[in-house]
């Protein structure tokens, strides 16, 4: 009995003297730096302006998430294959990244409560003849490697057992292709069909219809067993909404009233 308790009170004392760890939130505020994944292909969450300075939706957001840490906002650009990766590594803190809140993605790293939600439009070359979602069957198509409309449209184009779906690398590389005739349609979400399709970038093309996917809702992310700091995150994404923030970027970089975040039937 002796022996247990002098174990107990060794045991107890090194908990007592041992350094708590301190977690990324800490570490970020004691950087002074704040490192977000962004992706800068995806216009208007995020591209590049004139003088090759990153802009968009989601550069906003992460300024913003570095004006509450009390921090500096470093954006590193990140393709979308690269945006878990990157995290990974230790390259960057935190994703805004217009990242789709998956359950696979979720046992990776981890996500917040919705920051946007994005709905899907079907673009389509000029000279392919399609007009609507189900114009598409037994076309080539395609769309950006590892997001939720890739999946999607896969997915779609196995179910229809025609036509052929091609991964791409970045969005630019898309919308080229589709431009150029490579491709006959692509989804993406309406926010990214309507500004490249109004950019004038990519001539002959024009979006023709909605795509019956889900709602995209998509997430801030960061390693997944910081806590502290994915609380953080939740609270931040909730004062933005409350204080009119979101309203007001999404005003900025899209247009028009700011969709719900809510999930019908799940919370509101």
């Amino acid at each position: 009995m002796k022996t247990s308790v002098l174990a107990f009170g060794l045991v107890a004392a090194t908990a007592l003297t041992s350094p708590a760890h301190a977690d990324k939130l800490d570490d970020i505020i004691a950087s002074g730096t704040l490192r977000c994944a962004v992706v800068l292909d995806f216009p208007p969450m995020g591209s590049r302006d004139e003088n090759n300075e990153p802009i968009g939706f989601d550069v906003d957001y992460c300024n913003d998430l570095a004006t509450a840490l009390g921090v500096t906002a470093e954006i590193v650009e990140t393709p979308f294959p690269e945006r878990i990766p990157a995290l990974m590594s230790g390259r960057v803190d935190v994703g805004v990244a217009s990242t789709s809140d998956t359950l696979e993605r979720a046992k990776t790293v981890g996500m917040t409560v919705p920051y946007f939600a994005f709905e899907m439009a079907v673009t389509a070359n000029e000279k392919s003849g399609i007009k609507s979602f189900e114009d598409m069957k037994g076309k080539v198509v395609g769309a950006t490697a590892g997001t939720y409309e890739a999946i999607a449209l896969e997915n779609q184009v196995k179910a229809w057992g025609e036509g052929e779906f091609r991964p791409y690398q970045t969005q630019a590389d898309v919308f080229l292709a589709l431009s150029q005739g490579q491709l006959d349609a692509t989804v993406s979400t309406s926010t990214v069909a309507q500004s490249n399709v109004e950019g004038g970038k990519f001539p002959g093309i024009s979006v023709v219809d909605k795509a019956p996917f889900d709602i995209d809702y998509v997430a801030l992310f960061t390693n997944r067993e910081e806590y502290g700091f994915l609380n953080y995150l939740n609270l931040f994404v909730n004062q933005q909404v409350r204080t009119g923030r979101y309203a007001e970027l999404y005003e900025k970089w899209v247009g028009g009233e700011a969709p719900s975040l809510a999930v019908n039937g799940v919370y509101r």
